[in-house]
């Protein structure tokens, strides 16, 4: 009997072998994951200051160069934007107002911003402030993001 009690003792202690190193590979696996998202995150948050650093520097580049006409406002705006590693989505220039909107990144991680310039109050001929009120106006630029980071969202 002692032969058979040694051999069940001795396939107990044998199961239990490499169990560490199976938990070790887990373990290893979720920080794996965890680190991704978190560089994903990270490069997501990169691409869009990107954008909007982009937006704000060519609407300030084509309100500047109004008077040279919408269309050499616009090349303008996209020259700066392309100087800052994005892409000039779309340019409107009325007055002395630009609209511009900016684009960075490429696959999931794009973000397209957009932003305003000119003279303080220009574009609101009442006066009032309109929806941004005189506080965030007297920049003379405002920036609107379509990823769910602008004003009010």
């Amino acid at each position: 009997m002692p032969a058979v009690s040694r051999w069940s003792a001795r396939r107990r202690a044998s199961s239990d072998r490499g169990s560490a190193t199976v938990w070790t590979v887990g373990a290893i696996a979720v920080l794996c994951a965890v680190f991704g998202a978190v560089l994903a995150m990270g490069q997501a948050v990169v691409v869009r200051h990107r954008a909007a650093g982009a937006a704000d520097l060519a609407a300030l580049a084509a309100a500047d160069h109004w008077s040279d006409g919408a269309a050499a406002a616009c090349a303008r705006a996209a020259r700066v934007a392309r100087a800052q590693g994005a892409r000039l989505v779309g340019c409107a220039v009325e007055g002395e107002i630009a609209d511009v909107t900016a684009a960075s990144g490429a696959g999931p991680f794009t973000a397209e911003v957009g932003s305003r310039a000119g003279p303080v109050g220009s574009d609101d001929p009442a006066g009032s402030g309109g929806a941004m009120g005189p506080e965030r106006r007297e920049g003379g630029a405002e920036r609107e993001a379509r990823t769910g980071y602008g004003p009010g969202g």
